[in-house]
C-alpha cells in the first residue's frame, strides 16, 4: 500500500464514495471531486480508520482540470483510477438549457476521454494498473428520449471503453479497463439531476460489489443486476425505433424536471 495509489473521482457522494470505503486500507487513496468540503470530511474519516487519503477539489468539466490533476499524479504508481465523474440533463431537449449539456459533456465525454487516454498511457510506462469508467445502462441503448445528451454521453464512453479494451488485449499489455453500467442507484443523482427512477434502484454498495467482482474476473462491460441486463440485452435485439420509442415511454414516465445536476 505504501506505493500504490487508487484515485477516485466523483468521490465526494454516491458510488465514489463508496469506492473510497471499499478500496480504503488496499491503497493510498486520492479523493477528487469539486465539492472540498465533503472530501475532507470523507478523507478525515477514512484516515481516522486507519486509511491514507489526499485530497484533490477539481472540476474535471475544465479541460485545465484534467491536466493538473494528471500533473498531480506525475511520480506517483496508479494502481486503481476510478473514472466516476459525472453529470446528467434531463427534459425535452429543445428545452435544457445549452450550457448545462455542454458542462455535462465536459466531464462526461471529455474528460472521460483525457483521463482514460493519460491514465492508460501511465498504466503501460508503469507495467499494469486497472482503470474503470463509470458509465450508465444508457449508454447500451440506442438512444433516451428526454435525456438525450446524457444517453448520448454514456454511450460515448461504453464504445470508448470497449475499443480501448480490446486494443489493450491485442497487443498483450496487462492494463485492465472496463465499464460499469448501472441501472439507477440509490444515490443523490436523481435528486440533483431531476429525475425519479421509474425502475426500483440498487444501493451504492451493492453497485460497488458488483464492480469490483466485475473487476477481478477483468469484464469490459460491468451491468450489476439481472433486470438491467435483460433490459440493455432487448433494448439491442429490438429494432432501434421500438428500444428507442420504449426508452421514451420510461423517460416520460421518470420524468421530474428539467434541470442539471453534478457529481
Amino acid at each position: 500500500m505504501r506505493n500504490s495509489y487508487a484515485v477516485i473521482t466523483g468521490a465526494s457522494s454516491g458510488i465514489g464514495e463508496e469506492f473510497a470505503r471499499r478500496l480504503c486500507g488496499s491503497f493510498r487513496l486520492i479523493l477528487v471531486a469539486r465539492r472540498r468540503e465533503r472530501l475532507e470530511r470523507l478523507a478525515e474519516e477514512l484516515n481516522g480508520q486507519g486509511g491514507h487519503c489526499a485530497v484533490i477539489a477539481a472540476d474535471l468539466s475544465e479541460e485545465e482540470a484534467c491536466f493538473r490533476l494528471m500533473e498531480e499524479l506525475r511520480g506517483k504508481r496508479i494502481s486503481v483510477f476510478i473514472n466516476n465523474a459525472g453529470s446528467g440533463v434531463c427534459g425535452s431537449f429543445l428545452d435544457t438549457d445549452l450550457e448545462g449539456e455542454l458542462g455535462m459533456i465536459g466531464v462526461n465525454v471529455r474528460a472521460v476521454h483525457i483521463l482514460t487516454k493519460l491514465v492508460l498511457q501511465k498504466m503501460r510506462r508503469q507495467g499494469g494498473g486497472r482503470l474503470l469508467n463509470v458509465a450508465s445502462s444508457a449508454g447500451l441503448l440506442p438512444a433516451g428520449p428526454y435525456m438525450a445528451a446524457y444517453y448520448a454521453s454514456k454511450a460515448y464512453v461504453v464504445s470508448l471503453t470497449r475499443a480501448a479494451a480490446r486494443e489493450l488485449k491485442g497487443q498483450g499489455l496487462p492494463v485492465y479497463v472496463g465499464a460499469l453500467c448501472p441501472g439507477p442507484v440509490d444515490t443523490e443523482f436523481g435528486d440533483v439531476a431531476g429525475v425519479a427512477f421509474a425502475l426500483r434502484s440498487i444501493t451504492a454498495q451493492r453497485c460497488v460489489d458488483c464492480a469490483l467482482r466485475g473487476m477481478r474476473r477483468g469484464k469490459t462491460v460491468i451491468v450489476p443486476t439481472v433486470l438491467i441486463k435483460l433490459a440493455a440485452t432487448m433494448g439491442r435485439l429490438a429494432p432501434p425505433s421500438v428500444s428507442v420509442r420504449i426508452t421514451e415511454m420510461q423517460q416520460k414516465k421518470k420524468l421530474g424536471g428539467q434541470k442539471t445536476g453534478q457529481m
